[in-house]
């Protein structure tokens, strides 16, 4: 070696020793803000670590790469331009606002939010297209690459997904900047039920990144998009593939797998709907959640493998169906089956709408199985893929509401007159969500509004869904302003429970009852709990608060006898100053026994 390439190969290495005291030293300053809670996983969260899990469990590929962890974070004000420099570091995906964040800033509307970071890409991936993803950030989102603007996103909810293959430098280190802003309930678009005056049913807002962060590498043509549906009637499954423009000449091939076992294969092209039939097919419910593997292959002309994607698939079918007394009921795979699940709000005292870790999210699906119940409403929010990838895996139906948005009426009042860009927005997010979560088992309904809270052209955009998917039933509005149209009508009654007269068409359900509280000491996220509102305490006692859920639960079978199909409890946990959960914010305290929750809940599967 000679003295210049020595002196070289010393530099780098003392250039490479720097990086890596860098990296640790920014890892080591990040800690959680003060917080009056934490949830038992923030022990695991870590900038090296944070949500690994591969985030798209439904069309999976080998080579990835995480972009969660520490960036540099800047707020200016809204008409600012790039920042030259940044304040500090956030953890992502944890949202600004968010206590594991780093940071727990509160963004105003009349603020932007910028993030910093530089990546590089592996030197094992193909030179061929790189692909960068977010899978949700609240809520316009601009992103630059290498000083390049590659595109503007709309949508608090949506994943989306940039090609940046051109905007890469030939350099080792790529930049990449994002910007957001945030008028959270300010503004008119979907934000659900956060707020910048969190009070009362109203909780902590979240902004910016609050989902992975991550890139693939794609060859030139390639799989984007799988569309499942399942066919228990005809014993198949109906797949459409859909590909980038330029693999529209190629064959997509298809494979089953029961286990090990391949049992079922099929081919077809690009954008088409391939049939495959399933001989005596193992069907999924939340007894039996039973899941398929799918493998689909891109081939050439020449029978050449270009691209690969993994996914599952369950066997099931909602309907709605008369029972033997005439009543409408909803059917699973052909069977009456009452739904009887918690409101769930999907939120975390320490990362607000992200939760910790992956563990964490399955828990909360687990616990309520373990309840014994059999469904649950995710209320005006969207998890992210995992979550319904748990509901999935662990057998839990699921109602999805549309985050809501805009102005809100009362029962009595008419539906509001949203401007043309509010209606756009909405009716843009209502069918991407639709959309990337379709193939989930477990989503049974969507609700496509919440107690008048946004209610406008319901019978246009509930025919409009029932149309888009056929698979599902539609719950027009969840509460209050009945339209009489869609599959589902749905009333709430506190403390109830009660339900709506049955009708020829559509099931009668309760979407909301209960809310009975208890205020558990050393377990609130208000640090002096005499502050909140009365009606906040209704039992003194976990004995007294056994009674009444078990006095409210007694109280269903004779509305099932009369016609009732599904009903929602208010709620899995408490949330922020609501302390009417089945389980404290924290998900320490679980307040009725389990068990005895459990056989409590059981009553309430009468029908056969």
């Amino acid at each position: 070696m000679t003295k210049t390439s020595s002196f070289l190969s010393c530099c780098l290495f003392i250039m490479l020793l720097a990086c890596h005291t860098r990296e640790q030293e920014v890892q080591s300053n990040w800690q959680p803000q003060n917080n009056p809670m934490m949830t038992r996983w923030v022990d695991d969260v870590s900038p090296r670590n944070v949500h690994q899990e591969y985030p798209r469990p439904q069309l999976t590929r080998e080579e990835w790469l995480s972009l969660n962890g520490m960036w540099d974070y800047a707020i200016t004000p809204k008409d600012s331009t790039p920042p030259t420099s940044y304040e500090g570091q956030i953890l992502v995906p944890f949202p600004i606002e968010s206590a594991l964040s780093g940071v727990k800033k509160m963004l105003q509307p009349a603020q932007k939010l910028w993030y910093r970071r530089t990546f590089q890409i592996p030197e094992t991936w193909p030179d061929e297209k790189i692909l960068l993803h977010f899978g949700a950030v609240d809520w316009e989102t601009t992103i630059w690459i290498n000083g390049q603007k590659i595109e503007t996103h709309r949508g608090g909810y949506d994943p989306f997904t940039l090609d940046i293959t051109s905007a890469l430098s030939g350099e080792e280190s790529q930049e990449i900047i994002v910007e957001v802003w945030d008028p959270t309930d300010e503004g008119k678009q979907p934000v659900g039920k956060q707020t910048l005056n969190p009070r009362g049913i109203w909780y902590t807002p979240t902004s910016g990144i609050w989902r992975t962060v991550w890139l693939e590498p794609v060859p030139e043509s390639y799989i984007t998009q799988i569309r499942m549906t399942p066919d228990i009637d005809e014993n198949a499954l109906l797949l459409e593939v859909f590909t980038n423009d330029k693999a529209k000449t190629g064959t997509i091939k298809a494979v089953v797998m029961d286990g090990e076992v391949n049992v079922a294969e099929e081919e077809g092209a690009d954008h088409s709907v391939m049939r495959i039939p399933l001989d005596n097919p193992k069907l999924w419910s939340p007894s039996d959640p039973y899941l398929y593997d799918l493998r689909v292959r891109l081939e050439d002309n020449a029978g050449k493998t270009v691209d690969e994607v993994g996914s599952y698939f369950g066997m099931r079918k909602v309907s709605v169906e008369k029972d033997a007394q005439g009543y409408n009921r909803i059917f699973l795979n052909n069977e009456p089956l009452f739904q009887f699940g918690p409101l769930d709000q999907g939120f975390w005292p320490d990362g607000l709408y992200t939760a910790p870790t992956d563990e964490a999210l399955r828990y909360d699906v687990e616990i309520t199985k373990q309840l014994g119940f059999n469904m649950a409403r995710k209320h005006v929010k969207v998890e992210p893929d995992r979550w319904y990838y748990w509901c999935d895996k662990l057998g839990l139906l699921v109602w999805q509401d549309m985050p809501s948005g805009d102005e809100r009426i009362r029962p009595e009042d008419e539906e509001i007159q949203r401007s043309q860009t509010s209606a756009e927005q909405f009716e843009t997010e209502l069918k991407e969500l639709m959309d990337d979560y379709y193939n989930h088992p477990s989503i049974v309904m969507w609700v496509v509004f919440n107690e008048g809270w946004g209610q406008y052209n319901t019978k246009r955009l509930t025919e409009w869904a029932q149309d888009y998917d056929t698979t599902r039933l539609i719950n027009p509005a969840s509460g209050w302003k009945d339209m009489k149209v869609g599959d589902v009508q749905d009333m709430h009654e506190y403390p109830g429970p009660d339900m709506p007269e049955t009708e020829p068409v559509r099931v009668a359900v309760l979407g909301e009852f209960g809310g009975q509280a208890l205020a558990v000491e050393n377990h609130l996220w208000l640090t002096d709990f005499t502050e909140a509102p009365t009606h906040f305490n209704t039992s003194k006692t976990m004995e007294a608060l056994r009674q009444e859920y078990t006095a409210l639960v007694d109280q269903l079978n004779p509305l099932i006898e009369k016609g009732l199909s599904a009903a929602v409890y208010t709620q899995t946990t408490d949330v922020e100053i609501e302390v009417n959960g089945l389980l404290t914010y924290d998900r320490e305290v679980i307040k009725i026994n389990p068990d005895t929750l459990a056989m409590i809940n059981q009553k309430v599967y009468i029908l056969k």
